[in-house]
């Protein structure tokens, strides 16, 4: 699935994805390849971004995600990368 986490300042992650780990605002949830569309809040918390065997962990302070066709649009008021 194509993946794009952004934030006011830069676009932070652009690119294939196999899994996605976010803190939602009532508990986590992961977003997985063919999804049901949905839109979410997220709160603050800890993004998993799964590529192949590799993991990418942003610590994010809130925002909304957007999951529609396989393209997730994760917009995050901050993000950086632990």
């Amino acid at each position: 699935m194509q993946l794009d986490i952004l934030s006011p300042d830069k676009k932070i992650y652009s690119g294939n994805a196999d899994g996605v780990l976010m803190p939602g605002i009532t508990g986590s949830f992961e977003v997985l390849n063919n999804h049901a569309p949905m839109i979410a809040a997220l709160g603050k918390g800890k993004m998993r971004v799964r590529v192949g065997k590799t993991d990418t962990v942003y610590q994010i302070t809130g925002g909304f995600v957007e999951v529609l066709h396989n393209n997730v649009s994760v917009l995050v008021e901050g993000a950086k990368e632990i």
